[in-house]
């Protein structure tokens, strides 16, 4: 099992999982609304769009959990992302990512050691991993690591899904 596996709820409160992207690099990251880091939205949809065709989605689960800045309903964050930033990547429900009630999917992200080598809670707003097509956890990028850093654009192009061969010709 790996956190493809994991039940969770769109934005939208359907039934669905990672699973649901499978075949991807995923960028997952935790959102908020109000945060000094929100306009990362703008460097996480160029990405999603500049790189969906090459088998690349970014996943947004908003959390509210680091000085409250995600208190919105589903219905306000999926407005607010797709007014402010266009937001046309899968956002997932508003979820905790630490403490007791951490979910599932935040469990097995938080074992990943960053590149300095510190796993554990999610620091604040915006902390991004990279997971690889079959599930597992490339790299894991802090809240200030912004989407468009060299140090991730490098990750993600290293762990791209292999293009299909076209064959003989």
């Amino acid at each position: 099992m790996t956190i493809l596996d994991i039940p969770v709820k769109t934005l939208a409160g359907q039934d669905s999982s990672l699973g649901a992207l499978a075949g991807k690099t995923l960028l997952v990251v935790n959102v908020a609304s109000k945060c000094g880091l929100t306009p990362q939205y703008t460097a996480l949809e160029e990405l999603h769009e500049r790189l969906a065709s090459r088998g690349f989605a970014v996943a947004g689960f908003p959390c509210n959990q680091f000085g409250g800045q995600e208190p919105g309903t589903a219905g306000e964050i999926a407005e607010f992302c797709s007014a402010t930033y266009g937001v046309t990547f899968p956002m997932f429900e508003k979820i905790e990512v630490n403490g007791p009630g951490r979910h599932p999917i935040y469990t097995e992200l938080t074992a990943v050691p960053d590149a300095g080598g510190e796993a554990g809670d999610i620091q604040w707003n915006f902390e991004k991993f990279l997971v690889r097509p079959d599930g597992s956890v490339a790299a894991r990028f802090r809240p200030r690591t912004t989407p468009d850093d060299p140090e991730v654009l490098s990750a993600i192009e290293a762990n791209l899904p292999a293009p299909p061969n076209p064959g003989p010709a």
